[in-house]
């Protein structure tokens, strides 16, 4: 009889990544270098937002006409006390674009907060239940579909006013169907596993199976959406500012700052371009790391 050595039929285990899945994450994420510069650049905007006033040079609406539109420090009749040069009432611009990421950041993440606990709720129980609730709730989002966000922001906006925190309801209010429909993909397609099945034969109630068993499973999809939807509101709440119907006036925006610099564009174009930059910047570093947070969230990615 003949004898397999041991060595043919037993193989070594496969070895696990050191660390777990969040360092395995981790390492995934780091590996993008354009990702890494993206997290960089919104560290530091979280940093200027959250220290605005002890980083600020002044006061962001300090008047002072008597330098109104002074240059940057680089051109000619530029000053070191002003280094991104003041605005067309003689405010410092530098300070202004510091306290507008502080609006702009705190939209972002409370719309998307907001709309992701809205959309989550909604997908859970479409997805998990099915039927009538099912057609009920899509229909619903299908409904609210039917009206472009922003123009349905500008209608609430308009007939209750400005306010920030009004604001931030109408954007999270408006933005929640992406996160419902994505829930409810991922819900449908693990209700009929076998550990789903099993929870429910031991009598496991259906709202601990959506909160301990479905919820941790549709996170990964959720953090991307929700990155992205930072983005969205922030450009959406500096259309808002734009057009005079976001925060109060007195609050320091983005939005507001471009359109108070639109009409010395060809004279001090420093007044509506720095607030411009700091707006794409922000836009562009979130969209980069929603999409590094997809790329992760892929178990393909790591074999790459």
């Amino acid at each position: 009889m003949t004898v397999i050595p041991p060595a043919a039929t037993d193989r070594a285990p496969a070895k696990k990544p050191p660390g777990g899945p969040r360092s395995v994450v981790l390492r995934a994420l780091l590996r993008n270098k354009l990702a890494v510069l993206a997290l960089a650049v919104l560290a530091l905007l979280l940093v200027a937002a959250l220290f605005a006033p002890l980083i600020a040079p002044y006061d962001p609406n300090t008047q002072d006409l008597l330098i109104r539109l002074r240059p940057p420090a680089w051109q000619d009749g530029g000053t070191g006390a002003h280094l991104l040069g003041t605005d067309q009432l003689g405010r410092d611009m530098l300070s202004r674009v510091i306290h507008g990421a502080r609006v702009s950041l705190l939209v972002g993440a409370g719309a998307a907060l907001l709309a992701g606990v809205i959309g989550t709720a909604v997908g859970l129980a479409a997805g998990y239940f099915g039927g009538w609730a099912d057609r009920t709730l899509m229909r619903l989002a299908d409904v609210q579909l039917a009206f472009p966000s922003l123009l349905l922001a500008l209608a609430v906006v308009g007939f209750l006013g400005s306010g920030l925190w009004l604001v931030v309801l109408v954007l999270g209010f408006t933005g929640w169907v992406s996160y419902a429909r994505v829930v409810r993909s991922e819900v449908m397609s693990l209700r009929t596993r076998d550990f789903i099945t099993e929870a429910r034969a031991i009598g496991v109630t259906d709202l601990t199976i959506m909160r301990r068993h479905l919820l941790p499973n549709v996170m990964a999809p959720l953090a991307t959406i929700g990155t992205l939807h930072v983005a969205a509101a922030i450009v959406a709440e500096a259309s808002l500012s734009y057009l005079g119907l976001g925060v109060p006036k007195e609050t320091v925006t983005w939005g507001a700052m471009l359109a108070d610099g639109q009409l010395y564009l060809g004279t001090s174009w420093w007044v509506a371009v720095f607030p411009g930059i700091a707006l794409m910047l922000t836009s562009l570093a979130i969209n980069i790391t929603g999409d590094a947070l997809r790329d992760v969230a892929d178990p393909k990615a790591y074999r790459r």
